[in-house]
Parts: structure tokens; sequence; C-alpha cells
């Protein structure tokens, strides 16, 4: 019998895989990313899309969106720092992009580990 947290990766897996090309492609590298760079998070749906969690039970922590562009988001059960400087009291929360290569890769991958530190 399968555990919740497969059967959540399969869900995950299956969503991503009805996506539309090029999105689908793009949200398959960027779920390898996650997975890769903080092998505790646990993906699973959330709000329809592909989100990661600390456990299957617990909310998720980072998302996954594929609306008019792909979207990485972290929620609001992040602690979230404001940028300071120029960007003074706002929260990076969300990144929006539409290709990916190895330096955007490298930068999901330190947002992602900064969700759980």
């Amino acid at each position: 019998m399968a555990s919740k947290d497969e059967k959540n990766l399969a869900q995950v897996i299956d969503k991503i895989a009805k996506m539309d090309e090029p999105a689908r492609t793009l949200v398959q590298r960027v779920h390898e990313v996650i997975v890769a760079a903080e092998p505790r998070l646990k993906p699973r749906i959330w709000y329809g899309m592909p989100a990661y969690a600390l456990s299957a039970s617990a909310p998720a922590l980072v998302t996954l969106r594929n609306d008019e562009r792909v979207n990485l988001a972290l929620t609001e059960k992040v602690e979230l720092v404001p940028a300071g400087g120029f960007d003074g009291t706002l929260m990076p929360a969300a990144w929006y992009f539409e290709t990916i290569d190895a330096p955007t890769e490298k930068r999901i991958a330190e947002i992602v580990r900064s969700a759980i530190s």
C-alpha cells in the first residue's frame, strides 16, 4: 500500500504531466530542482497546483503555479524577511519565469532552502 507521501508525489507528477508545453517541461525541471535542493520537502497538491511542505499534513511552504507564466512562490507560512535597500519593507515572496538556466536553478534552490531555514 502506498504511503501518503507517495500518493501526493504521484498526484504532483500527474498534474505536471497534464500541463501544456512549454510549461510542462519547465515545471518538471523546477520540481526536480526543488526536491534535490531540499529533500525534506514533500510534494503535494495545494489549491490545485504542485506545492511542497515538510509533511503530508503541514501547510505548503513553496508553491508552483502555471497561469500565464510559471510562478514559484513562498506561502504565508514561511518567515518572510523585508528586502531592505531599494525595496525597503517589501518582502520577496514570488518569482515569475519563462525559461530556466543554471543560474535560475541555483537561485530557485537558494529560495527553497531559505523557506525552511
